[in-house]
């Protein structure tokens, strides 16, 4: 599932094609996705100016000109891709929406798996929309510290990895760099949450917000499915220090340890068992 980087990554290559634009032509090839598509979708947002563009977490959040919010999640396997203005490309199989801005230009939505979404809600509904309003804070917004990790960590006695997964803990991190924050960190995921609370949280928190900046500016990691709003792979899976890297050196430097691979609550978590304590 795309994370927090990968949805970053989409987000700032819609921004400059749809912010300003009217979507003068809406095009909705399926009833449903995860779930249905609002009743009335195609009325409801054609012809809507998008004002701007926001991520919360893992979602995209599009603003339009009426106080509407169309709320976007790319599941497993979505991608938002930009046709250049004027592009006559045949629509695939899985091209389930199509925007077409007035100036010509149009942004797809493929999504071969179907457990991505499209919802709408309103701009003072927000805050309290089910999708919403259980997500915490993610790591790239300004009230996000070592503090206030502590604070939401304080108490917890699940493994750490497992709590940095929990969204209504801390927002938008996932499987990759849950496991990429803690090895830079030197934190075992098997550590009980409420023990990271403090000197740890502070070696944590900036790895966190590290490693999330540096996958964004490498445009997220492409494993399977991702792709820039360009078309592009990402390519942070090439800066990887421990995710499936299972066997190789840890990075770490004069730890001379092995990444290692277990299994938390069904997922793979990589990691070194000699210097992550």
């Amino acid at each position: 599932m795309p994370e927090l980087p990968e949805v970053e990554t989409v987000r700032r290559g819609l921004e400059p094609v749809l912010k300003g634009q009217v979507l003068t032509h809406v095009e909705q090839r399926r009833p449903d996705l995860r779930i249905p598509f609002p009743t009335g979708f195609v009325g409801l947002v054609e012809g809507r100016r998008v004002t701007q563009l926001r991520r919360k977490a893992k979602y995209l959040l599009f603003d339009l000109d009426d106080g509407q919010v169309l709320i976007c999640h790319l599941g497993m396997s979505g991608r938002m891709t930009v046709l250049p203005c004027g592009s006559n490309q045949p629509p695939e199989r899985h091209d389930h929406v199509v925007f077409t801005t007035e100036d010509g230009g149009a942004v797809v939505f493929n999504d071969h798996r179907r457990f991505g979404l499209m919802t709408l809600t309103t701009r003072d509904d927000e805050a309290t929309h089910p999708l919403l309003v259980n997500l915490a804070p993610d790591p790239l917004e300004p009230v996000f510290d070592a503090a206030h990790l502590s604070e939401r960590l304080k108490g917890k006695r699940t493994p750490i990895k497992a709590a940095l997964l929990d969204q209504r803990v801390l927002s938008g991190v996932g499987n990759i760099y849950a496991s990429e924050a803690l090895n830079r960190s030197r934190i075992s995921p098997r550590r009980l949450a409420q023990s990271v609370a403090g000197a740890r949280a502070a070696r944590l928190a900036p790895a966190i917000v590290d490693v999330l900046n540096e996958a964004i500016a490498a445009g997220g990691s492409s494993l399977r499915d991702h792709r820039q709003a360009s078309g592009e792979l990402g390519y942070f899976q090439h800066s990887f220090r421990v995710y499936d890297q299972e066997g190789e050196p840890c990075p770490t430097p004069d730890c001379h340890g092995i990444i290692r691979r277990i299994v938390q609550a069904n997922r793979s978590t990589f990691f070194c068992g000699r210097c992550q304590r």
